[in-house]
């Protein structure tokens, strides 16, 4: 449990680590710079206010104009498996707050995002460049389309259920790239799928039930 007192800078960092030794490596994160990103970015800053107290809880957040933030062990796990390293260049559909950006930007050389709300972004990069993040580079539109300027992607990473894989990213997919997306099995069921492109073959694997958001714009359902 979390102590209910207002948390001070010292407190928050004692919250991540608690947070990665509780929630995270006992149900299977292991990737050791999946791990330093979580212990590193400091969630409370990509929440409301209102609901500071809450920022490494178990669960995920309103962030306003009906979008959330992800539970801390989604955020993890989707990211881990993508397999990333530093010399990865990722495409993040859904920017939200900015958090699950921050973590892929602490691992990669460079996180491309689109959100189609055009207020979290704004409010998401106003974050991201006070705490220094300068390997992202947004933009605010479909995310179905991808954005093949900057393509192809080693990861693509989809926090928001679509109906089916958007061919676009398909496509802005690298040979050998991985891409974490949950699909919309009907109106009550999410499964999150790992899709995998190698030697020009698209293979998908259901990880496991998930509850997100749905994709915004042309393709959504």
């Amino acid at each position: 449990m979390f102590d209910s007192k207002e948390p001070n800078e010292v407190d928050f960092i004692s919250r991540r680590m608690r947070m990665v030794d509780e929630q995270l490596q006992p149900r299977g994160i292991t990737d050791s710079a999946v791990l330093a990103a979580m212990r590193t970015v400091p969630r409370h800053e990509f929440v409301p206010e209102s609901q500071v107290s809450e920022a490494y809880h178990d669960h995920p957040l309103s962030i306003g104009h009906e979008q959330t933030i992800s539970q801390p062990y989604i955020v993890a796990s989707m990211t881990q498996e993508l397999q990333l390293d530093r010399d990865s260049i990722v495409l993040e559909i859904g920017t939200g707050c900015g958090y699950q950006t921050a973590v892929l930007a602490e691992i990669v050389r460079h996180v491309y995002s689109i959100e189609f709300i055009p207020e979290l972004l704004r409010d998401a990069n106003d974050r991201l460049e006070r705490l220094g993040y300068d390997n992202v580079t947004s933009m605010s539109g479909d995310g179905s389309f991808g954005w093949a300027e900057h393509a192809p992607y080693d990861g693509i990473l989809v926090t928001a259920a679509a109906p089916s894989i958007p061919p676009a990213l398909l496509s802005q997919l690298a040979e050998g790239g991985r891409m974490c997306i949950p699909l919309a099995m009907s109106d009550y069921s999410q499964e999150l799928f790992l899709v995998k492109k190698s030697d020009g073959r698209i293979t998908r694997k259901s990880l496991y039930a998930v509850r997100f958001v749905l994709l915004r714009g042309s393709f959504e359902g």
